[in-house]
């Protein structure tokens, strides 16, 4: 699996301090001291892409409406056709909780 060249203890440890985050406030909170705007937002953006593939858009549809590159739209369907299935699992998720 790709996964096994991120581990590391420092990954693992921010991985857990993820993990002990309650709610969203807490996301805005912890991530606004870690990371730039710019990195959070590119993750977002690369979420968005992932979802918009996923549901059959095309990459002028995505361009228009994420502002994504298509380097980033290319990379972001390699991840959904070859990678660890993150994206899928965390869309699946997020598409369980909207059906509650």
């Amino acid at each position: 699996m790709q996964i096994d060249k991120l581990r590391g203890e420092q990954l693992d440890q921010l991985f857990d301090a993820i993990l002990t985050l309650k709610d969203r406030e807490e996301c805005y909170r912890f991530f606004d001291d870690i990371a730039t705007m710019s990195e959070i937002q590119s993750f977002a953006q690369r979420l968005q892409v992932a979802k918009m593939l996923r549901d059959g858009h095309t990459y002028h549809a995505i361009v228009q409406e994420s502002s994504a590159s298509t380097t980033t739209i290319s990379r972001v369907k390699r991840c959904l056709n070859y990678g660890n299935d993150g994206y899928q699992m965390v869309l699946d998720r997020l598409d369980e909780q909207k059906d509650e």
